[in-house]
C-alpha cells in the first residue's frame, strides 16, 4: 500500500509539474477534466484515486503520452511491442477499476489498450452508476465475468464473449455484476489529429 501510494504521488508530481511548465491554471485544468477546482488540486496532490478519463484527459492536455504521465518516461518503439502476460504497465489506484496498459511502450499510438478488472461490490448493485466522458470511441470486450453498463438512460449487462462499441463522448460507466470480479479488454481509440499535429509529431 505504501509503494502504491508513493507511485500515486509521483504521478500527481509529474501532473503538476507538467501544468506548470506549460502555464496552465489549475482551473482550466479542471474545466478540462470535468471536476470542480477544489477536486482537481486534491487530485494533484495525490489526495484522491485518478480515474482513466481524467489521466487521458490530462495527457491530451499536456499533449504527452499517457505513458509519460505514468511513468516519467516517452515510449520509444515504433515498429512492435509484445506485453507478457500480467506485465502490462499498472495504472495505481488505491481502490476500484486496475487497469494494465498492453502497448505503452509504442509510440504515436492511435488506441490506448487496457486489460481492465473490475472488482464486484454487492454495495454498488443498487447504486446509480457514476458516468464519465472522454474524446473518441471505445471497444470493450468481456473477458470473464458480467459487466453492468450505463450509458446515457440505457443499461446493458455484458457476458463473457460480448462486446460493446460506443462513441465514449457521450456518458458512460460500468460496474462489475454477477457477484464476481469481471475483466475485460478496453481499447480506447483516440480522435483523429489534425493534420498540423500529425505533422509536428514526424519531426
Amino acid at each position: 500500500m505504501k509503494e502504491q501510494n508513493e507511485k500515486i504521488l509521483e504521478i500527481a508530481e509529474r501532473i503538476r509539474a507538467l501544468r506548470d511548465i506549460l502555464e496552465i491554471p489549475a482551473q482550466d485544468m479542471a474545466k478540462a477534466t470535468g471536476v470542480s477546482v477544489k477536486r482537481y488540486e486534491e487530485l494533484e496532490r495525490g489526495e484522491r484515486d485518478f480515474s482513466f478519463t481524467f489521466l487521458y484527459q490530462c495527457a491530451n492536455c499536456f499533449g504527452v503520452d499517457i505513458a509519460e504521465i505514468l511513468t516519467g518516461d516517452m515510449p520509444k518503439l515504433s515498429f512492435y511491442t509484445i506485453v507478457r502476460a500480467g506485465k502490462g504497465l499498472p495504472i495505481s489506484r488505491r481502490s476500484g477499476f486496475q487497469y494494465q496498459h498492453m502497448a505503452h511502450l509504442f509510440k504515436h499510438r492511435v488506441a490506448e489498450p487496457f486489460v481492465v478488472t473490475a472488482p464486484y461490490s454487492e454495495e454498488e448493485q443498487a447504486k446509480p452508476i457514476d458516468l464519465s466522458r472522454h474524446e473518441g470511441q471505445e471497444f470493450d470486450f468481456i473477458l470473464k465475468g458480467s459487466l453492468k453498463v450505463a450509458l446515457e438512460g440505457h443499461e446493458e449487462i455484458l457476458h463473457e464473449g460480448d462486446a460493446l462499441y460506443y462513441d465514449s463522448g457521450h456518458g458512460h460507466g460500468m460496474i462489475a455484476t454477477g457477484g464476481e470480479d469481471c475483466v475485460f479488454l478496453a481499447l480506447v481509440l483516440k480522435p483523429e489529429e489534425p493534420e498540423s499535429k500529425k505533422e509536428k509529431k514526424k519531426k
